[in-house]
């Protein structure tokens, strides 16, 4: 390790799951000594040939590893090998490689070396001990390694780099209700009509709350309005009539309550390329998400074909042990999507004739998130189910997929995160609503309520 006079030195030393989690992570500790200890380095390439859906993530990780280090001499990968982020900027950190102890006695290590992650932190015990100059920092994203961090002396923390809010409760939720009248509190307002819309034009400091372009405002006297553009001076909105909004429908499904119509407004919308949904189990996320496909696919013929895919949990990732082709495959696992096209048609005079027509008719196309990468969709409608199990890295390079014409549905339920070292706070879906939240062409809505049914209410409430 590189040592310097004065003040102590930082030095960063990521775990596996770190480097899973965001690839380019090396980049991310500005000045400061990134290690990446051995044992992460063969665990990388344990996983690097899975079927796990984060097989692709490990080989990014080694890459980017590989980019820095390049042909540097094994001196320089020990103690230190400067980190170049661009052509016109100074190298800033350094990356280095922590080889296993020489040592063969094992007495004086705090924990059994039966475990890699235990031979990770008896190895930074003693780089601790040799560089007492330098701060050694543990980055993991899992609880109970950094417990045993702590428990050894060691420093610890979570991987930050990517969380955005502090609290979920800070997530937009892609309205903002308001008591009383919206009237009541702005003085100033230009009134158009155009093709059939009322558009409103307000001062932007009648307004003391943060908005965004296809944000959604409803006041108790009954208005509801979106924000079509916002700028540094002006807010332009368009008035939404409520009793039109819950009229309004797709495939024959009608919104339930009106934050599901909030939702079927903006995925109706051709010039929204981005809609976010979240909300409990049985809100209706997947049925609207749904119904609005058909109605876009297969009426107004404004895409091609519907993708669904979504992020398959641990013990699903090996597809290639079920029977039959990549649809048949993912079918357990995307479920809820024939669950729904039934419900729509449930009430048809031959339902299974119905049902087999849309989804030909539509081309909907069961996709296993593992074989996506790499793939452009053009002029395609593609519904992401259960978000809330991706990383930001992972989202990102769905997301990257879109091509032209393309529009992206997210579907979520933050309380229901099934990966081991994500939380709702650093979960892909909530730094994708976060940063997309003024994205023009974007929108997003927290849905409420359960009006699958009573019993579902009463056990989401209760449970």
């Amino acid at each position: 390790m590189s040592r310097a006079s004065g003040k102590q030195q930082k030095a960063y030393v990521l775990d596996t799951n770190v480097l899973i989690h965001d690839p380019t992570s090396i980049l991310n500790f500005e000045e400061h000594q990134v290690i990446i200890p051995i044992t992460v380095l063969e665990e990388l390439d344990q996983l690097k040939s899975s079927k796990h859906a984060f097989a692709a993530d490990c080989r990014s990780a080694i890459r980017k590893i590989d980019e820095v280090i390049g042909d540097a001499s094994p001196e320089a990968i020990s103690t230190g090998v400067a980190i170049h982020r661009s052509h016109d900027m100074p190298p800033s950190g350094s990356l280095s490689v922590l080889m296993t102890s020489q040592t063969k006695n094992d007495n004086n290590s705090r924990l059994p070396n039966d475990l890699n992650d235990n031979k990770i932190i008896n190895r930074l015990i003693e780089l601790q001990e040799e560089c007492k100059d330098t701060n050694v920092i543990l980055v993991t994203k899992d609880i109970n390694m950094r417990l045993k961090a702590r428990s050894c002396g060691l420093e610890s923390e979570d991987y930050h780099n990517d969380q955005l809010v502090s609290d979920i409760k800070q997530l937009t939720k892609g309205y903002i209700h308001i008591p009383g009248s919206l009237w009541d509190v702005v003085d100033n307002v230009n009134s158009t009509r155009l093709d059939n819309k009322t558009y409103h034009v307000i001062a932007r400091q009648a307004l003391d709350f943060d908005v965004y372009t296809n944000e959604f405002i409803v006041d108790e006297a009954g208005f509801v309005g979106r924000f079509k553009q916002v700028d540094g001076d002006t807010i332009s909105m368009v008035d939404l009539n409520r009793h039109g909004l819950m009229e309004c429908q797709a495939w024959g499904l009608k919104p339930r309550n009106l934050h599901q119509a909030l939702a079927l407004n903006l995925l109706l919308d051709p010039e929204v390329h981005l809609v976010t949904l979240t909300g409990a189990a049985g809100s209706g996320k997947t049925i609207l998400a749904l119904a609005a496909a058909l109605e876009m696919t297969v009426e107004n013929k404004l895409y091609n074909k519907i993708i669904v895919t979504r992020s398959t949990p641990p013990l699903a990732e090996e597809h290639g042990f079920l029977p039959g082709t990549e649809e048949e495959k993912m079918d357990p696992w995307l479920g809820a999507i024939s669950d729904n096209i039934e419900a729509l048609h449930g009430n048809d005079e031959r339902p299974q004739d119905s049902i087999a027509y849309v989804k030909n008719k539509a081309n909907i196309q069961l996709k296993a998130m593992n074989y996506i990468r790499g793939r452009s969709f053009q002029k395609s409608l593609i519904i992401i189910d259960e978000c809330q199990n991706l990383t930001p890295y992972q989202m990102k390079a769905i997301l990257t997929r879109a091509g032209e014409g393309s529009k992206v549905i997210c579907l979520g339920n933050l309380a229901q995160i099934d990966t081991p070292y994500l939380n709702p706070i650093s979960s892909g879906l909530t730094y994708m609503t976060e940063r997309f939240k003024s994205f023009a062409h974007g929108g997003s809505v927290q849905l409420n309520g359960v009006p699958r049914s009573v019993l579902a209410e009463f056990a989401e409430s209760n449970l």
